[in-house]
């Protein structure tokens, strides 16, 4: 498009957007007061027909179908209805009109019973704007006009007749008596329709003003724009070279201008023609100089496209095989597995997985670093690779580059595909010996280790169809297996699933458990048999789930150790302990000391710095807090154990060691740790009456408790024998169902008032010393 063109066109596009602007805005206008105006007047032609209450009053349908036929006179008026005082709808006119099943509630809104309500509805009662907009492109849209009946005669109350509902007949100073109501819909479009006339007047103003605006424009623009055009030629003959002669224009000043540069360019393109032979010959040089470098360049590009194919190589190895074992990865083996599906199915043939997860690798991490544990996995890759390599059972009939007898999936994850498995028997022979490779000992840093590893087996086609579905099989039937004791190997079965479910929901229910803090702690007493009160509690951690009902802690403390939640939950035991410690001070009662339980997974590093902020917040006195450990977390790391036990010593924290004799601890070992006291395993109390050996045992432990300065806490004890027996060794700390199940924290306060099982205590003496003289109690 020409610059006058452009002119011409933002001329008319601004005269036009102005006056369909104008125009729009005296529609707005017009439409605005049609309407006011059309409600007025048919409020008040409405409020003047004097015969419609008497109508009513007097139930002549043909004198109110002649009051309704008459405001209908109006063109934009599409129906009424006359309803009664109750909202009963007695006549429209027309009859059955579309939208006059409008309730008179719905019509009437929250609008007063004397007020005149104007809604803007569709013909379903759905409210709508009632602008000019949106009565142009609304054709059932009305305007909803609902006005009360007045009769100045009221309806009830005395007899009444024509004559009172004459203009002489109205008592001075009477009210108004509503009889009735009145729907009258206006039709918007056909509001539009009548200033439609007026509307387009004022357009066809503004098109004849845009029309002269552009004439005026055109011819402005011509005599502008005439000597750029002929700049415009020049130019064009310049590019082509035809033109030598100089521009001759008339115009303005900056024309003259334009032509002077015009007339300098004609000059250089003659110089440049003459120069352009002369570069010819120079461009032929370079050409051949430029294609001795492109040929240099392209052995260059070979050389490089030798060592992409290498990085490429190297990217696939790195993006499908596992960079710790070279074994393939998880991408490999499900695609690979895929195909290997695909493959069975139409030879109709079976084929198995073996899910294969090492056995407490957790705890080498821990202990040994990952380092140390990265070369045990590098080492079991080794060992499964070249058993299963060795197998006559192994899948041998794919890609030989892309064979997936043996993959890492993941962690300390490993899976074996057996191929042409008739029965299952053989996919367990091969387990067999896997776990036989496996369980070889093994050098790691000067660390002689035994690992172990739980096996799962699935079966294609008789457990799942697709490469998902095995695995989920698979990793069943390993967790199986690792209930069971682990070192095993289970084959799939589809009662798993139901167990497996359950696990799950217990796994979420925990996590959702330990996020609210919705576990609660019991309290078992520990009872001094001298005094019979209370010296101490041992917290037990308990849960009740609103839907899984109560749930043991053998139950949710290994799954809480595996999920990593112990931590969490031994930190929500301290934490409750101690603010129990404190609610009990502040009321008066006496508790002196609580025992908690500590995990061997929650003690690590940062469990002494929990344990000095909780204290540090609860403000209690820390030798109230005694923190129970077990003999395999003291022998994990003697030295360790050592320096984080004389730490929660200085700090004033009372240390016990619980479970004595379940464990492998040395006397030697255990002479070096800070303890107070010694809790005896209730399976050594229990099995005190079974043998000799049983009760010189328990005697043994009480003696060495005390021998290094520790008192032995006797717990689990739950009869009167095993009270005799432990009271006349000298254990007289007793803890167990004899004197108390763990009770919440509400049952535990009457318990520890003093002496509160002292005449128990004596009883149980008394019956002890009958028994001891052979008297019957």
């Amino acid at each position: 498009m020409t610059i006058a063109g452009k002119i011409n066109a933002l001329v008319v596009a601004l005269v036009l957007g102005v006056s369909v602007m104008l125009s729009g805005l005296v529609g707005v206008r017009d439409y605005r007061l049609a309407r006011e105006n059309l409600f007025d007047q048919v409020v008040t032609q409405a409020d003047q027909s004097r015969e419609l209450p008497m109508y009513l009053q007097f139930g002549e349908r043909e004198g109110m179908a002649a009051v309704l036929d008459t405001l209908r006179e109006n063109r934009t008026v599409s129906y009424v209805v006359l309803f009664s005082p109750q909202g009963d709808r007695l006549l429209s006119r027309p009859e059955r009109a579309s939208g006059s099943e409008l309730s008179l509630s719905h019509l009437r809104g929250n609008s007063s019973d004397t007020a005149i309500s104007v809604l803007s509805m569709d013909q379903s009662g759905a409210e709508t704007g009632g602008g000019l907009v949106s009565a142009l492109f609304g054709a059932d849209r009305y305007f909803q006009i609902t006005m009360p009946v007045n009769s100045p005669v009221n309806p009830v109350g005395r007899s009444i007749d024509r004559g009172d509902f004459l203009p002489d007949g109205k008592v001075p100073g009477q009210s108004n008596f509503i009889v009735g109501y009145l729907q009258i819909a206006v039709n918007q479009q056909a509001l539009v329709l009548e200033i439609l006339p007026g509307f387009l007047a004022v357009f066809a103003v503004c098109l004849l003003v845009a029309g002269m605006a552009m004439v005026l424009s055109i011819s402005l623009s011509r005599r502008i724009t005439a000597p750029i055009a002929r700049l415009a030629e020049a130019a064009d003959g310049i590019a082509s070279g035809t033109r030598l002669e100089p521009v001759k224009v008339s115009g303005s000043d900056e024309v003259h201008e334009i032509a002077k540069i015009f007339n300098g360019v004609i000059t250089g393109v003659s110089e440049y023609k003459q120069r352009m032979d002369t570069d010819h010959h120079l461009l032929s040089m370079k050409v051949e100089e430029r294609n001795a470098q492109l040929s240099k360049r392209n052995e260059e590009l070979n050389h490089a496209v030798q060592q992409v194919t290498r990085a490429r190589n190297r990217l696939h190895h790195l993006a499908y095989y596992d960079g710790l074992t070279a074994l393939p990865n998880r991408r490999l083996f499900t695609e690979q597995l895929g195909l290997l599906l695909k493959l069975m199915q139409r030879n109709n043939q079976s084929l198995a997985v073996l899910f294969i997860d090492l056995d407490n690798f957790k705890r080498i991490n821990d202990s040994l670093g990952h380092s140390a544990g990265d070369l045990l996995l590098r080492e079991v890759g080794e060992r499964l690779a070249g058993c299963v390599r060795g197998s006559d059972v192994v899948a041998h009939n794919v890609d030989p580059a892309s064979r997936i007898d043996v993959s890492r999936i993941g962690g300390d994850e490993f899976t074996v595909v057996l191929n042409q498995v008739d029965e299952e028997a053989g996919a367990r022979q091969v387990a067999e010996r896997l776990m036989a490779e496996v369980s070889r000992p093994l050098l790691i840093n000067d660390h002689e280790l035994v690992v172990t590893c739980s096996i799962g087996i699935a079966i294609a086609p008789r457990h799942a169809e697709d490469v998902e579905g095995l695995l989920r099989c698979a990793d069943t039937a390993m967790y199986r297996a690792k209930q069971h004791g682990r070192n095993s190997c289970l084959v799939y079965d589809s009662q798993q699933d139901g167990d497996s479910i359950q696990r799950l929901t217990l796994e979420n229910e925990l996590r959702k458990a330990v996020e609210r803090g919705s576990m609660e702690l019991h309290y078992q007493p520990q009872v001094d048999t001298h005094s019979g009160s209370v010296v101490g509690v041992e917290a037990l951690i308990r849960w009740s789930d609103p839907e899984l009902g109560a749930i043991s802690p053998e139950q949710f403390i290994p799954i809480a150790e595996e999920m990593g939640l112990i931590s969490k939950i031994g930190e929500l035991v301290v934490r409750q302990a101690c603010e129990q410690l404190k609610a009990f001070a502040e009321r008066g009662v006496k508790l002196p000391r609580v025992s908690v339980n500590v995990s061997a997974l929650q003690f690590s590093q940062g469990f002494n710095r929990m344990i000095s902020e909780v204290l540090a917040e609860t403000r209690i006195n820390p030798g109230s807090l005694q923190l129970e450990v077990t003999e395999g977390v003291l022998m994990s790391d003697v030295t360790a154990s050592v320096a984080a036990l004389r730490e929660l010593r200085e700090m004033g924290v009372s240390l016990a060691i619980d479970d004595f004799g379940t464990g492998y601890s040395s006397l030697n070992y255990l002479s070096q740790f800070p303890l107070d006291e010694l809790k005896i395993d209730r399976n050594f109390i229990v099995d005190f009456d079974a043998d000799e050996r049983g009760a010189s045992l328990v005697k043994g432990i009480i003696a060495l408790s005390r021998s290094l300065g520790m008192k032995p806490i006797a717990e689990g004890v739950e009869t009167r024998e095993q009270f005799r027996f432990l009271t006349r060794n000298g254990a007289h700390i007793i803890q167990g169902y004899l004197f108390s199940k763990p009770v919440p924290a509400h049952e535990l306060a009457p318990l520890l008032a003093p002496w509160h099982y002292a005449d128990f205590v004596q009883k149980l003496d008394s019956e002890v010393e009958a028994q001891s003289q052979g008297v019957s109690v």
